[in-house]
């Protein structure tokens, strides 16, 4: 999943004056002494529609007002049934999982919901399939079926799929209202709150895009998370620094996503409010466009081995440790491999293969690489980011990966910032365009904690990043290892994909950081859970 316009600190006030004016709110939203509890963040909401959208801001607001087949338990890593009435069965074969759900559900809106709404929200993702939505995730579901009314049955494609689970609890799983949503576009957000088509812990009773949301408590749910607060309202702030100043003040019970490490740092000696951090795996990354990076296969001058050396060359320069202790203060560590340390099937592969293997840079090995390629230096490299997604320390991150790269004169990179809304649509390879960036910043959050979350959105034929890149015995053994119920055997294929993806590099891990929340000290219940969501309604207030 992907991670905000930068203001003058002295325009902090007007600016929260103004967001506490934002229609939606009620008139005592700007002060957190109200009955509301009150959520400030800087994340950015790309869709409310599930199909539309695969983004962490996104999916904060889907996770409150939607319900799900699976969700996590709090301060465990066990799925539960949410809407589900049953952990599911396979058949003999594996190949059909059968799942049970509640009878006499209903919508906030009245409308049933059984199992035909499974069924449909699942179809409409594959059928609508948009380039920023997260049908990638349900590529092994061939089919879905509702022969009664509480009975859903997934065909799948990888016998005894371990990972079926998880996707259902993911941004995919989503179940939505049958007679609201379009079963073959996006439907609008102003569509889904007129007709309150919620069944979630929550249902939103206003909505103005990226600047103010209001929850209320939905009696209709019968989920595993009851909300234990009547209300919520959520404030959108333009920068870090303003939503550093509202949690300081008083003006929020709580600010998630995303103070800079420098702010963090200082609220963590501050007595008037909290600092709370949960499980870490969150990852931040370079991508590379495979069809126009230099000598990219859509390149006048395209040339595979050189291409490789590019990508090769640019991981021998990045320096993570100074990354992780001069940008992010501690907050993120270096990270070598592509599933985070903590999960089955880690290994430090990047760490031994580039630079001088042992994770500090080598200049020396990065003009080998172009020297040995053929590779006329300094190579021109234009490299994208966004500061207004990924949090305000993005600037500095990438101002520094632009001085590592151009190192000894073997890079001369045009840095450029794009705003986020934009940002998610030009960077993506499609059957109409190439993309529009050759190198480009991405953060991941992910759907659910398993090794498959880290390696099927990012190298499996049709996954998220959509930057060009395919290997057929890559996609082969993403599929196999799904399906692998002997953890031994399926760790050994866990490693291998990383190795054969280390030597790809069609995307460079750089860093894997922790959730950060920060309240007032009259608020408990905040759960930064082992699914890395936080979801509203463990929250109270003394």
């Amino acid at each position: 999943m992907r991670y905000q316009k930068l203001t003058a600190a002295i325009a902090s006030v007007a600016a929260l004056a103004s967001l506490a004016a934002c229609g939606g709110v009620k008139s005592d939203a700007g002060d957190a002494s109200g009955s509301a509890i009150t959520i400030g963040t800087t994340d950015k909401i790309v869709s409310l529609d599930p199909a539309g959208s695969y983004d962490n801001g996104s999916y904060a607001v889907q996770i409150q007002v939607f319900p799900f087949l699976y969700a996590q338990n709090y301060n465990t890593s066990k799925l539960s049934p949410d809407i589900a009435a049953d952990d599911g069965t396979w058949n003999a074969d594996g190949t059909q999982f059968t799942v049970k759900i509640k009878p006499g559900m209903k919508f906030a809106n009245g409308h049933t919901l059984d199992a035909k709404d499974v069924k449909f929200s699942m179809d409409r993702i594959k059928k609508i399939n948009d380039e920023n939505g997260p049908s990638s995730l349900l590529a092994n579901i061939e089919s879905v079926q509702a022969p009664n009314a509480t009975t859903v049955v997934f065909t799948d494609s990888v016998p005894y799929d371990v990972t079926l689970k998880q996707v259902l609890s993911s941004p995919a799983g989503p179940i939505v209202d049958d007679q609201v949503f379009s079963a073959d576009k996006l439907t609008s957000a102003d569509a889904i709150v007129k007709a309150d088509a919620f069944a979630g812990p929550y249902k939103l009773t206003s909505f103005k895009l990226n600047e103010a949301l209001s929850y209320a408590k939905n009696p209709n749910y019968k989920g595993l998370t009851p909300a234990k607060n009547s209300q919520v309202d959520v404030k959108y702030f333009a920068d870090a620094s303003n939503l550093k100043l509202a949690v300081q003040q008083g003006q929020i019970d709580i600010a998630y996503r995303s103070l800079t490490p420098t702010d963090i740092q200082n609220l963590s000696t501050n007595k008037k409010v909290k600092v709370i951090k949960g499980p870490g795996g969150e990852e931040r990354l370079l991508t590379f466009n495979m069809k126009i990076q230099p000598y990219g296969e859509s390149q006048p001058n395209a040339n595979k081995a050189k291409a490789a050396a590019v990508r090769h060359a640019a991981a021998d320069l990045i320096d993570r440790e100074a990354l992780s202790t001069k940008i992010y203060k501690g907050t993120y560590t270096p990270m070598y491999s592509y599933i985070p340390d903590g999960l089955a099937g880690h290994e430090d592969t990047l760490k031994t293969a580039y630079g001088d293997g042992n994770g500090k840079p080598s200049l020396e090995k990065a003009k080998k690489a172009l020297k040995d390629a053929g590779v006329s230096t300094p190579v021109d490299l234009k490299l994208q980011y966004n500061g207004d997604h990924y949090g305000a320390s993005s600037a500095d991150e990438y101002a520094a990966i632009k001085s590592q790269l151009e190192q000894g004169g073997l890079f001369k990179v045009d840095l450029q910032q794009t705003e986020w809304t934009q940002f998610n649509k030009e960077r993506v390879v499609t059957k109409d365009s190439d993309g529009s960036y050759p190198a480009y910043q991405l953060g991941w959050f992910p759907d659910y904690s398993d090794p498959d979350n880290y390696l099927s959105p990012f190298f499996r034929d049709g996954n998220f990043v959509n930057n060009g890149y395919s290997n057929p015995e890559v996609n082969s053994l993403i599929i196999k290892q799904a399906g692998e119920k002997d953890p031994s055997a399926r760790n050994d294929l866990l490693k291998k994909i990383q190795q054969l993806e280390t030597e790809d590099l069609s995307t460079i891990p750089l860093l894997q950081g922790a959730q950060v929340a920060v309240t007032g000290t009259n608020i408990h219940g905040v759960v930064l859970d082992a699914s890395f969501r936080f979801r509203y309604s463990s929250v109270t207030r003394s």
